[in-house]
């Protein structure tokens, strides 16, 4: 059983990977910089963080839960969490670490999942 590993999407507040970070270093959370996901499609941004087998989370709730359901018919991803901008950046890092401190990387094959859970 795989631990739990998130990749940031672009839109994604930097706050949020800095707070987890702080709080519980050993979690692996790439930034967007990081993976190069600047100016990437959704469908290539969820090939690239399912290649490297970690969760994107992402504020994209407009176009990302269609572009998960139309790359799903082809592929198999490691997971989406969108979280909302409205959630305090507290509850969501909570939620981010109990994620990441109680599922495995196996629970999350192909779930989206919104945060606040």
């Amino acid at each position: 059983m795989a631990s739990v590993q998130f990749q940031a999407d672009a839109d994604l507040n930097q706050t949020i990977v800095t707070g987890i970070i702080r709080r519980q270093p050993s979690i692996s959370f790439q930034t967007a910089t990081e993976a190069g996901l600047e100016g990437l499609q959704d469908a290539e941004v969820l090939a690239l963080s399912t290649k490297q087998q970690r969760i994107l989370v992402t504020h994209d709730r407009r176009t990302m839960p269609t572009e998960f359901a139309k790359f799903l018919v082809n592929s198999q991803s490691s997971g989406v969490l969108i979280v909302s901008r409205k959630t305090a950046l507290e509850i969501v890092i909570e939620e981010l670490i109990l994620i990441w401190s109680v599922t495995t990387a196996e629970e999350w094959i192909n779930r989206i999942a919104k945060i606040p859970l």
